[in-house]
């Protein structure tokens, strides 16, 4: 029997090189259509071309995107130079990049936010808000300071920053804004909510979460003619309200969940009371395991104090430049097991498990107030793909400027990827992830021939960046 053997294809060395070209391409693309060269150009007339250094930074935000230091070896190829205009340059003129970003941010944001408007003239102008915390590396800037931790580590200090976002169709961001890490939401909403609220038609929704739900950030909607949404934290008013709360007299929203609602109208304002079978399930399903948690706890407190032992280290405070002498007893002692969970449950359980309220001054249905609250969602959505696919986080520049200009950097970038969703239907449901994976096969190869001369070619289209880029540049 004779046995075919296959043949590797002949590999010769050659000089040929391949660069991922589609983020920057699709960068120039949205560059020139907001006219950021003129919102740029002004703030540096000498040395390299600003513009260019830009679009070379927010390229590779979309392709690796791993420090500054790696983002200047990346833009000094000689093919992502020739590609961008640029001289080769040293990495310090990119720090120095971010920190002219950073001290021309404010009109550097209103201008982004005049051309956004002027180009798509956007029809719906009701707004998302929302606040999160960055994680900030170093200990120079002022604006680090130890907060809630939205990344899990309280450990770190940290920035806090606002997104301002158009609601749902639309879900594209239009400002941000960075404030100290230890404000909170209740005092961040003002720099938030100003910064974008020239651009709001009147009787615009205003949709925010309950923490910063307060009188004066109300007040000042109402003074502009808007209009609001956000969520109540419940207290002792609404227990009256949770007393009465008939299942039979309620509106049913979704039978599937459970969901119940009535509405409260005031004079000023409307009220959504909700109630929910499943989320009353998760929350006493939790609330269940806190209740075996503290007993598991005392168990172990009550042990010590029969052996006469050391409490457990997990119970103690771990630091050497404290002295504390202390007693300590459980009621185990006098309680059943029983008697204990039902002690513990009296003092977890409150009885508004599975309630929400909602608050408005815009009369809407309780199915649609509830939906258009839901649809809030999409901001977190856009600061999971700032944080984990712009890779915004954490921050490792040091001064004050070059903190806001990482920022508006990272921005920038976010805003690009949400504008190829708005404008390609088929984008509408795809994460930055793929996005920026289908980007970055769109690849320029260099071929070398044998006289000098360089052909390109460009390969590796695919449903995404074809949309994106090659209908709009004409490759073919």
């Amino acid at each position: 029997m004779n046995i075919t053997k296959q043949r590797a294809f002949p590999t010769i060395p050659n000089k040929n090189i391949c660069v991922p070209i589609g983020p920057i391409l699709a960068v120039q693309l949205f560059y020139e259509k907001l006219n950021f060269c003129d919102i740029f150009g002004k703030h540096k007339s000498k040395g390299l071309d600003l513009n260019s250094l830009l679009i070379g930074l927010l390229s590779y935000k979309l392709t690796e995107n791993f420090s500054i230091k790696d983002a200047g070896k990346w833009l000094n190829q000689e093919e992502i130079l020739d590609v961008l205009n640029l001289e080769q340059f040293h990495e310090r003129v990119l720090y120095r990049t971010l920190e002219l970003l950073g001290r021309n941010r404010e009109e550097i944001l209103s201008d982004i936010l005049d051309s956004l408007f002027f180009v798509y003239d956007f029809e719906e102008t009701d707004i998302n808000l929302d606040w999160t915390s960055i994680v900030l590396f170093g200990t120079k800037s002022t604006l680090g300071k130890h907060g809630y931790s939205r990344d899990h580590r309280p450990d770190k200090l940290q920035i806090t920053v606002g997104i301002s976002e158009l609601a749902n169709p639309i879900n594209i961001p239009i400002g941000v804004t960075v404030k100290k890490g230890n404000v909170l939401d209740l005092e961040h909403f003002s720099d938030t909510y100003n910064q974008v609220k020239r651009k709001l038609k009147k009787g615009s929704l205003i949709i925010f979460d309950k923490g910063a739900n307060t009188t004066d950030n109300i007040k000042s909607i109402h003074n502009d003619e808007m209009e609001y949404l956000t969520a109540m934290k419940l207290n002792t008013s609404d227990d009256k309200i949770i007393e009465n709360f008939d299942l039979e007299r309620a509106e049913c929203i979704d039978s599937e969940k459970g969901i119940y609602g009535i509405k409260i109208v005031k004079p000023s304002s409307i009220k959504y009371f909700y109630f929910s079978e499943s989320l009353q399930k998760r929350q006493l399903e939790s609330r269940a395991r806190a209740v075996m948690r503290k007993l598991q706890e005392a168990k172990e407190i009550q042990k010590a104090v029969i052996k006469n032992k050391k409490l457990p280290k997990k119970f103690r405070i771990n630091n050497e430049l404290i002295e504390i002498d202390y007693s300590f007893r459980t009621k185990l002692e006098e309680l059943s097991d029983e008697e204990a969970i039902e002690l513990l449950k009296a003092s977890l359980i409150n009885g508004r498990e599975g309630f929400f309220c909602l608050k408005s001054n815009r009369d809407l249905t309780l199915e649609d107030a509830l939906k258009i609250y839901r649809k809030k969602d999409s901001i977190e959505k856009i600061f999971h793909s700032l944080k984990n696919e712009i890779n915004i986080k954490p921050l490792r520049v040091w001064s004050e400027d070059s903190i806001y200009g990482a920022i508006i950097l990272g921005f920038i970038a976010q805003l690009f990827i949400s504008l190829m969703r708005y404008e390609f239907e088929e984008l509408k449901h795809v994460s930055t992830k793929f996005i920026k994976k289908s980007l970055k096969n769109l690849t320029l190869t260099i071929k070398f021939k044998i006289n000098g001369v360089k052909n390109y070619i460009f390969a590796n289209f695919d449903r995404i960046n074809s949309l994106i880029v090659a209908k709009w540049n004409g490759i073919t």
